[in-house]
């Protein structure tokens, strides 16, 4: 039996937030945890769903593989080991449903994004960027650890150690992040002076982000270990930077194919002509036959992006715009009404388009008097 798709176990839409994924978890883990249901299969199996659900659309790579590729593009078997389904509800419900009063262990630093801003030939071709980003690293002082130098964080007497309380409460067990030690396990009598006992102090850190080739509005670099510091000696977060592509004055990009317009005399567009037309690679010529309409597509193979995540390289595609003649001269009216006259001499053959138009006009309105 093929799985349900996960946005729709939770019952959120594809662009729920991170609050809206949580939320509805908790609701559904709630209404089918075993310890209500002890009886039930069913709402043990809805449970597992959730809790399946929740642990991809709640971590921001798994969901992004989930989004582009489904069920195939996460790990079926969740993290196996020492983490799954209890772990998640934890997370979630916090001081509900408890673990036996198991330590969790270090805390992971909180992740970071930044917004970077690129132009459209850094995004095609690549480039590297050095980035300034305000965050807190662990303090050089205490190496982390929140207690001055010379001592050491000793085991919370309240908790024992391990974080959390656990008491009865009905037929639930009701655990609770410890008050004296608020969830560290850890207390600190003689604090370091330079961080106050947090272990992290702020700095601002300057980072080399590689841009790769081919990179597109919305895409993310992630830079692993760049982000916070944990707050109790566990690993640093990660650092996402989100890519935007600036506006360009000549093309605009839709995936990996360019698009510009290109202006044209009606001199060239009636008699055909060479133009030269650019390209990120350099100029070509775009050779424009006679009779040339505005609004024509001409195709430049080869000359557009080679996208990120590969496949074969884009297009350039140059749109022509007849751009007709201003500021004209006496002599130069004259002449175009010589052209006009010449051209009604022999009909409506120069002007098939106009001719055919005009002929579909006259029969919309014979058909409105019927």
């Amino acid at each position: 039996m093929s799985k349900r798709d996960y946005y729709e176990v939770l019952g959120v839409g594809r662009n729920a937030s991170e609050q809206e994924i949580k939320k509805a978890y908790r609701r559904i883990a709630m209404k089918y945890h075993p310890d209500r249901n002890s009886e039930d299969v069913q709402a043990t199996e809805k449970f597992k769903e959730a809790a399946e659900a929740y642990e991809v659309l709640s971590d921001g790579e798994k969901k992004s593989a989930y989004d582009r590729f489904g069920h195939a593009g996460v790990d079926p078997q969740m993290g196996g080991g020492g983490g799954g389904f209890s772990d998640i509800f934890g997370d979630v419900f916090g001081d509900i449903f408890g673990g036996g009063g198991r330590s969790r262990g270090p805390q992971r630093g909180s992740d970071l994004r930044y917004n970077l801003s690129v132009n459209l030939e850094d995004a095609v071709r690549g480039t590297t960027v050095s980035i300034q980003i305000p965050t807190l690293v662990g303090c050089d002082d205490c190496d982390g650890s929140g207690a001055r130098k010379g001592s050491a964080p000793s085991n919370c007497g309240t908790c024992g150690g391990s974080g959390q309380v656990r008491m009865q409460q009905g037929f639930f067990a009701v655990q609770q992040t410890c008050p004296q030690c608020r969830g560290r396990g850890k207390v600190i009598a003689d604090p370091c002076q330079k961080c106050r006992g947090q272990g992290r102090v702020e700095k601002q850190k300057t980072l080399s982000v590689k841009v790769p080739p081919g990179v597109d509005n919305g895409d993310r670099i992630r830079l692993s270990g760049e982000g916070e510091a944990s707050p109790d000696g566990g690993m640093p977060g990660d650092l996402y930077v989100q890519i935007a592509v600036k506006e360009h004055p000549i093309f605009e990009r839709d995936g990996r194919h360019l698009y510009c317009e290109v202006p044209i005399s009606i001199v060239d567009a009636a008699l055909g002509g060479e133009l030269e037309v650019p390209t990120l690679d350099g100029r070509v010529k775009l050779k424009v036959p006679a009779e040339t309409q505005t609004g024509k597509l001409f195709r430049l193979r080869g000359k557009g992006v080679k996208p990120v995540r590969g496949g074969p390289l884009g297009d350039l595609l140059c749109r022509v715009v007849v751009e007709t003649p201003v500021k004209l001269n006496r002599r130069q009216k004259e002449l175009l009404e010589e052209f006009q006259e010449s051209l009604h001499e022999e009909g409506n053959k120069h002007s098939p388009r106009k001719s055919s138009w005009f002929d579909g006009v006259k029969r919309f309105f014979d058909d409105m008097k019927l």
